[in-house]
């Protein structure tokens, strides 16, 4: 009896194991066909002189790694790496994440203020892109926009935000923008928190950075790696700062995403753009994985 109950057991077993495998096929079968196909086919065109137009659209060569190594000799492919990780240092992991992560802090146990607050940056959030972009140009313009008309009404000179402070500016964009998400995020892990911990702590008077030291922080430590991998990784490939600036002046807000769009479809190099766009994939999964390397280390 106690072998039959052995195999029985190991019967249900497998039987749950096939059960999770066909209800992972159709979510694997999405992942083959909307990214690892694409990216295939761009590593294919990456080794390849194709162009959008001209005889070398129809009949590109083959030409191995070439592309890559122009790539890795190219000042303009470093320039945009160089500003892409200034505009993710400062947009996504300053910016979005520390904003989201002090705006659920302040709006803690404070429903009508925490709601009213949401409402505000999830606004910011839903918004399309174009008309968003649209939005700060008329706020930022040299001469007719909304915040240089309240500079000079205080006497201050008007400020050509586009020309002398042209990444600060996508950044305080790209923040204003897409905090809504880290700020939700940190508003549902603090629920997680038992409100006891928090009651004890006020009743023996202890100051706030010791409550976030040490019972807010360790609590949703894991919340917030998994913002950060998410924000870096979307930030690092976001287009819409190119409706604001074009990549200028003169590159200084040129991120990889506007210089892949440049190389490709404005100079119509199809093939070299496809090299930098899969060098850009490599430095998205090892971005991913370093995240995750950090994630096990503190679960070990």
């Amino acid at each position: 009896m106690p072998a039959l109950f052995g195999v029985d057991r190991v019967r249900k077993s497998l039987m749950g194991k096939k059960v999770v495998v066909l209800l992972l096929i159709p979510a694997l079968a999405l992942i083959f066909i909307f990214l690892i196909l694409p990216g295939l086919w761009v590593l294919k065109i990456g080794m390849t002189n194709e162009t959008l137009t001209g005889a070398k659209a129809r009949n590109p060569d083959f030409v191995g790694f070439e592309n890559y190594a122009k790539v890795l000799s190219d000042r303009f492919f470093y320039n945009a790496l160089r500003v892409t990780l200034l505009f993710v240092l400062g947009s996504a992991i300053v910016g979005q994440a520390g904003l989201g992560l002090s705006l659920a802090l302040l709006t803690y146990r404070k429903r009508k203020l925490r709601s009213f607050v949401q409402s505000v940056v999830i606004l910011a959030w839903i918004i399309p892109e174009v008309v968003v972009a649209y939005l700060w140009i008329a706020f930022l313009d040299k001469d007719y926009g909304t915040l240089n008309m309240l500079l000079s009404v205080l006497g201050l000179r008007k400020v050509n935000w586009f020309y002398e402070y042209p990444l600060p500016t996508i950044i305080t964009f790209n923040i204003w923008r897409g905090t809504a998400y880290s700020m939700l995020l940190f508003s549902a892990a603090l629920e997680t928190i038992p409100p006891s911990y928090l009651e004890t702590a006020d009743v023996i008077g202890v100051s706030a950075w010791r409550k976030f030291k040490d019972i807010i922080f360790p609590n949703i430590k894991s919340y917030i790696l998994t913002d950060l991998i998410l924000i870096t990784l979307w930030t690092f490939n976001v287009f819409t700062p190119y409706l604001l600036t074009g990549g200028g002046p003169s590159f200084r807000t040129e991120l990889l995403s506007i210089y892949i769009y440049r190389t490709a479809f404005r100079y119509f190099k199809l093939g070299y753009g496809a090299s930098i766009a899969t060098i850009a994939l490599l430095i998205n999964f090892a971005l991913a994985m370093f995240y995750l390397s950090l994630s096990r280390r503190k679960k070990a």
